[in-house]
């Protein structure tokens, strides 16, 4: 399954959120890009978010974010040539 331009503004937005704690939160702005919005809102329907804009991140929400931070890092991560042999 190919991810779609409502999943990757999901990940993008999962992966602003600080996994390091469970006392910080987001706020998406009414002022913020309509596909951040809408994305919010699809993350609370899925029961991701504790609020329609933003707030803490549920426990399958944190799972969620560790995942899509571990990912991108993955992702990022220059592939390190072992050149020794």
């Amino acid at each position: 399954m190919p991810y779609d331009a409502e999943l990757v503004a999901e990940l993008n937005l999962l992966n602003h959120f600080n996994v390091g704690t469970t006392q910080e939160g987001i706020k998406v702005h009414h002022s913020a890009a309509p596909h951040m919005i809408e994305a919010a809102k699809r993350l609370f329907d899925k029961d991701l978010i504790t609020q329609e804009d933003g707030g803490y991140l549920t426990d399958l929400g944190h799972d969620a974010a560790e995942h899509s931070q571990s990912l991108i890092l993955i992702l990022t991560t220059p592939v390190q040539l072992d050149t020794t042999s």
